[in-house]
């Protein structure tokens, strides 16, 4: 019935029978066409076939007929399997597949959210200690205190800083008359967020230009930390220009180089060995002509001889101070939170050679020893002004001591 109703109007047949009468023969006689030709065609190929063969045979020794039968063997065995690829093909292809949904793309994290994520090994550390020493005690007492400050100082507070924050914590205790030990916590909260406040906690870049001097030891994280500031200073629309002045240490000045070309960002450097003090003034006199925004020095990656660390910084600051009087000028000392108390030794160590204004604490998602911020910046006085809370080039943010606080606990 169907090939009667497609074709039976386009050829003008007056009735239904006469169009199945000649549809029928015009079906049979194109059939016996089609066996008849491939029949012929056929038996033509085995012809030619058999004489090649008979021909090759003649001529070909015994080894070369062994070989020649395996790969034709071979081959008919990967003929059958395309044939078979070939038959289940169609069904696959009418098979309705339903479409893969897009993926939802990824809400990016807010920067509380990201230091509370990079908080959570310093965070269980602390929080552990204290929640042991709050649930085995049903009363504020002495004895509570005691056990506090003993926590704090295992969890890297560091013994001067944990004295403090028990000494403030008993005013606080008297004051707000606490008496349950569950609201004892949120004092210590309190205490440490004015703690951190003690200090200006935001980078200084009153001026234009300004300039960052970035210092601190091998393997803190320094170059990198410096690149991810230029990264970022670039993207608030700022223009930057990178001075590679650690010429000490061997790669420093490719280092510089590569987070230089991939923050899109000018860099002046001199051959490994030259004096620093060269470097940053040539990197002024560059910012100068080319109209920068910020300068971002690279300096001091060693610590092995305070005199000579002490009489390089102090030429580099000459020099500032001459060629741009009055900028802003942030020195940074970089610490790597893993090292725990000896970040806090590097900082006393840095704090005697030179004028630090400011610390950048990396590696903090990384630590048990976020601790460590609280004891530099009781001890030293010295403000955290950016924190590096992941691998990402837009992980290294401004210190908030309110977040800080809020994230630790």
């Amino acid at each position: 019935m169907g090939i009667k109703k497609k074709f039976g109007r386009f050829f003008g047949f007056s009735s239904k029978e006469e169009s199945e009468e000649v549809i029928q023969e015009e079906v049979i006689q194109n059939e016996e066409t089609v066996i008849n030709e491939a029949s012929d065609i056929a038996q033509t190929d085995n012809e030619e076939v058999h004489e090649i063969n008979d021909e090759e045979m003649s001529e070909t020794p015994e080894s070369e007929i062994n070989d020649k039968i395996s790969k034709e063997a071979i081959c008919e065995t990967n003929c059958e399997t395309s044939e078979v690829v070939q038959e289940t093909a169609p069904e696959s292809e009418n098979t309705e597949q339903a479409p893969a949904e897009a993926p939802a793309p990824e809400k990016k994290k807010g920067f509380f959210a990201r230091l509370k994520d990079g908080l959570s090994k310093t965070r269980d550390s602390i929080n552990s200690k204290i929640d042991s020493v709050l649930k085995a005690f049903k009363k504020v007492d002495e004895e509570l205190f005691e056990e506090l400050e003993e926590a704090l100082i295992m969890a890297d507070v560091g013994v001067d800083t944990s004295l403090y924050i028990i000494s403030e914590l008993r005013k606080k205790v008297k004051e707000k008359k606490i008496t349950e030990t569950e609201d004892v916590k949120g004092a210590i909260e309190e205490i440490i967020a004015e703690l951190l406040m003690e200090n200006d906690t935001s980078l200084n870049m009153s001026t234009n230009p300004c300039v960052i001097m970035v210092i601190g030891v091998n393997g803190v994280g320094k170059t990198t930390s410096i690149g991810k500031m230029a990264s970022r200073f670039k993207a608030d629309g700022k223009k930057v220009i990178l001075g590679a002045a650690d010429t000490f240490r061997a790669a420093a000045i490719d280092q510089l180089q590569i987070w230089a070309d991939r923050s899109g960002v000018d860099i002046i450097k001199h051959q490994e060995g030259s004096d620093p003090a060269s470097v940053v003034f040539d990197t002024i006199a560059a910012a100068k002509s080319r109209g920068s925004d910020v300068i971002i020095l690279d300096t001091a990656g060693r610590l092995h001889n305070k005199k000579n660390l002490m009489d390089e910084l102090a030429k580099i600051s000459r020099i500032i101070a001459r060629e741009l009087p009055g900028a802003a000028v942030e020195t940074l000392l970089v610490l790597d939170a893993t090292t725990g108390q000896n970040a806090v030794n590097q900082a006393k160590l840095f704090a005697e050679t030179s004028d630090i204004t400011g610390l950048i604490l990396t590696k903090l998602d990384g630590s048990a020893k976020g601790g460590i911020v609280l004891a530099i910046a009781h001890e030293q006085k010295v403000p955290v002004k950016l924190v590096g809370v992941g691998e990402g080039i837009d992980d290294l943010q401004d210190f908030s001591a309110e977040d800080f606080a809020k994230a630790l606990f």
